[in-house]
């Protein structure tokens, strides 16, 4: 018969083991945003003391929440998006922070991308490359898809112009789908510029298109939201995407988490997180205006963002007098040339703050400036902070 022998050192090393704080992730593990969730998590625990993570596999629409049943843990991080995962979690009266709108137990702290944000930075990019007719597709199942539709008409009213909206709900047919939104589609006025809730019907929206024969994005032009890469490169034309900062929003609601367990009472806040930008692919690579001379300075301008343009290289393109295109740029855009210019070029920075760990002196070398001093000043103007403010916002 083996014996085994239990050293001092083992009953420590034991004892250490049980004293792990033990979390489950209620979180799906079948889309862009969620895994992003699961990053910024993940991220918190590396540079904190260590979990034990339970997590299911599931998706948005296969809740199976049975592996908790028998589970004994500390605290949960949970996206509550029905009423089923609400009443799970609260009869396990553990410390919890909730990653979902829907607010099923407003009693939680919870953590969730700014929609509002998010809408309004969606309908900004269509309006800027000339749209003047505006959809919203989304799905009523969720809190944050009505939400998004909310503020996005709102941003399409404010400035001027109507939105046509198209709700779908939970539906067993991909095929049904695609014809009802190839007919809705069918319908509208064109050159169009539409926001989907998210990437998924985004790329629904694309092969409606192809579907109805509708030219994109010549006459439809669609944005998604999450920027999953492979979903929105896999589409046809790739898709333009908003990117929330998930990794941010799981590590918020980690820190969260960890302070309750410590015993500290976190409010039932609903704290948001902004989104980091829009990642433009040819699903809107276009621009929809009637003046053929300002479409061109545009499209000129994005062509050669990461050079050292100025105006006088378009007017070498644009055969107009420099006052006569900045009259028609102020006349479509409400900015100049050159504020077109500033515009693209700390879109750029932004998106190269945010995604690399590119030094100054070689982001400002890629986007045509002279030296990093000079960027520096620039994006503090255009931004109200410095660049390496900006990276550190977006890293936390």
């Amino acid at each position: 018969m083996k014996m085994v022998f239990f050293t001092e050192e083992s009953a420590i090393a034991a004892s250490r083991f049980e004293k792990h704080t033990h979390v489950a992730l209620i979180v799906e593990t079948s889309n862009e945003y969620a895994r992003g969730l699961l990053r910024g998590i993940k991220s918190y625990i590396r540079e904190h003391k260590p979990w034990s993570i339970y997590l299911g596999e599931q998706s948005r629409g296969h809740i199976d929440l049975s592996w908790l049943q028998d589970w004994k843990g500390d605290g949960i991080i949970a996206r509550i998006e029905t009423p089923e995962i609400a009443e799970a979690v609260r009869s396990l009266s553990v410390p919890t922070v909730n990653l979902s709108t829907s607010r099923f137990l407003p009693g939680l702290p919870c953590v969730e991308t700014n929609n509002e944000s998010i809408a309004c930075i969606a309908a900004k990019h269509l309006m800027e490359r000339g749209f003047k007719q505006f959809g919203y597709c989304g799905d009523t199942d969720f809190a944050w898809s009505n939400q998004r539709s909310t503020f996005f008409s709102q941003s399409v009213r404010e400035a001027g112009f109507s939105c046509y909206v198209y709700e779908t709900g939970h539906s067993q047919s991909w095929l049904l789908d695609r014809k009802n939104l190839a007919t809705w589609l069918s319908s509208l006025p064109k050159p169009i510029g539409i926001m989907a809730c998210y990437d998924i019907l985004g790329h629904k929206l694309l092969e409606s298109c192809r579907l109805a024969g509708i030219a994109v994005p010549d006459e439809v032009s669609v944005i998604g939201v999450d920027n999953d890469e492979l979903l929105c490169n896999l589409s046809d034309p790739p898709l333009s995407s908003v990117m929330p900062n998930t990794l941010s929003t799981g590590y918020k609601a980690a820190s969260l988490l960890d302070r309750m367990m410590s015993g500290e009472t976190i409010e039932p806040e609903l704290y948001l997180i902004e989104p980091i930008d829009i990642v433009t692919r040819m699903s809107t690579d276009v621009v929809a205006m009637e003046d053929k001379f300002v479409s061109d300075a545009v499209r000129f301008i994005r062509n050669h963002a990461y050079e050292n343009i100025k105006v006088e290289d378009i007017l070498r393109y644009i055969p107009v007098s420099r006052r006569v295109l900045e009259s028609r740029f102020r006349k479509l855009l409400g900015r100049t040339p050159h504020e077109e210019i500033i515009e693209v070029k700390v879109k750029l920075i932004k998106h190269l703050l945010s995604e690399t760990e590119l030094t100054l002196p070689i982001i400002a070398e890629r986007i045509g400036f002279l030296n990093a001093e000079y960027m520096n000043v620039m994006f503090k103007k255009k931004t109200g902070m410095s660049p390496g403010s900006y990276r550190k916002k977006r890293k936390t």
